[in-house]
């Protein structure tokens, strides 16, 4: 996971796209990379639930509400839940995904959700993603 955030600094220190990034790490860095903001996600989305049930622990008659629901469903997305542990096949879709010029500005963990969808059979979902973040990049 340090390596993940580590990256993720450096990326952000040098004028390299995203895809110029993803490009100049090795196979084991890509995987290292997806499983480290794999563990990420799910430490957040697993820290948010502790804290809320903290807060309404005593509360019987409290229901979550949808926001919340909806922030676990966004986080989701970025896992496929498909491809479970196999990151060699996330990051040759991500390989994939940035060899189209109209990709190389894509930030990278926009670009791994997009392959999760895909992955996942929600190619509706995952391809108006992908037009919206072509045109905002």
């Amino acid at each position: 996971m340090l390596l993940s955030i580590s990256l993720l600094i450096g990326q952000t220190q040098n004028t390299k796209s995203p895809s110029e990034f993803w490009f100049s790490l090795s196979s084991k860095e890509k995987i290292s990379f997806i499983n480290g903001a794999y563990s990420a996600l799910s430490v957040l989305k697993k820290k948010h639930k502790e804290e809320v049930a903290k807060q309404y622990l005593n509360d019987k008659n409290w229901i979550e509400p949808y926001y919340i629901e909806r922030y676990y469903s966004l986080i989701d997305e970025y896992f496929s839940e498909s491809v479970g542990y196999d990151l060699q096949l996330i990051t040759m879709h991500m390989d994939a995904l940035y060899t189209n010029s109209d990709n190389i500005n894509i930030p990278i963990l926009e670009a791994m959700k997009v392959v999760s969808l895909i992955q996942d059979g929600n190619r509706k979902k995952a391809n108006l993603r992908l037009l919206q973040l072509q045109r905002k990049y």
